[in-house]
């Protein structure tokens, strides 16, 4: 889960040129129930990993738009009001290419793996700079039997990485709040890390092994059935909410607001 996870909250793909952005109609303020993630999403999901190819997905895009593409983007926007109480600095994003909902093509340029498809679906919500800088944000994954949350931020290029490890050594205080808050909520930091404490630290630093960190990612898995219940938005808002305190930081310490 958590290459999944890292891979889209780090993902960079490069999109083709954006279409207007899609107009809806946003549902009264507090109205989330659930009608976004149906059982019908995942069915159609499972029939597309059986049948991965351009002729079956052109035969059944109508299906997808309506059981997958259209239900998220309306998530998306309806989304906006509660993100926004989170951080001001996140974006709900309804364009059908290059917006908050990954687009279902996969670029398989450069992988081994030639199907033309992916197999679930994901809705990233950026940082306002996301797209200029490393940045943390949130991100929704749908496939069957594999939903999670997650957030921070995923392999960052030795820059951003080298301000996240210099700011947890110069607020050693402010990071263990953080830890502590995930983990009073049921969060543990993932990924990877690295066998010794990187040049510029000392190798019995108190806090060496996030120092070793090369991922700064949390999430929180869900079953396919709870996804499909009325109350999922309200625990999607919930798990954001209780995950804000790891990008929060990061965002501090790449010098971004939140």
């Amino acid at each position: 889960m958590i290459a999944a996870a890292g891979a889209a909250i780090h993902s960079a793909a490069v999109f083709p040129r954006a279409r207007p952005p899609t107009r809806l109609a946003a549902k009264p303020d507090g109205d989330m129930r659930n009608i976004y993630i149906t059982p019908e999403l995942f069915g159609f999901l499972r029939e597309l990993k059986r049948h991965n190819d351009r002729a079956w997905f052109k035969a059944n895009q109508r299906r997808y738009e309506a059981v997958v593409r259209d239900p998220l983007l309306q998530f998306i926007e309806d989304f906006r009001p509660r993100l926004k109480q989170i951080s001001r600095e996140l974006r709900a994003d309804v364009r059908t290419v290059g917006g908050s909902l990954f687009r279902i093509q996969r670029d398989t340029r450069f992988s081994p793996d030639k199907t033309p498809y992916k197999t679930h679906a994901g809705v990233q919500f950026r940082h306002a700079a996301g797209k200029d800088v490393h940045a943390p944000g949130f991100y929704v994954h749908l496939a069957p039997d594999e939903v999670f949350v997650a957030t921070g931020v995923w392999r960052p290029d030795r820059h951003a990485l080298q301000a996240i490890r210099a700011a947890i050594a110069a607020e050693p205080a402010a990071w263990r709040r953080v830890v502590r808050e995930l983990d009073k909520r049921g969060y543990a930091l993932e990924g990877d890390s690295l066998k010794r404490v990187p040049g510029g630290f000392e190798p019995d630093h108190p806090l060496a092994e996030d120092l070793k960190r090369t991922d700064f990612v949390t999430s929180r898995e869900f079953s396919e059935r709870a996804a499909c219940r009325a109350d999922f938005v309200d625990r999607i808002s919930a798990a954001f909410e209780g995950m804000a305190p790891l990008p929060r930081f990061l965002a501090r310490a790449l010098g971004l607001g939140w």
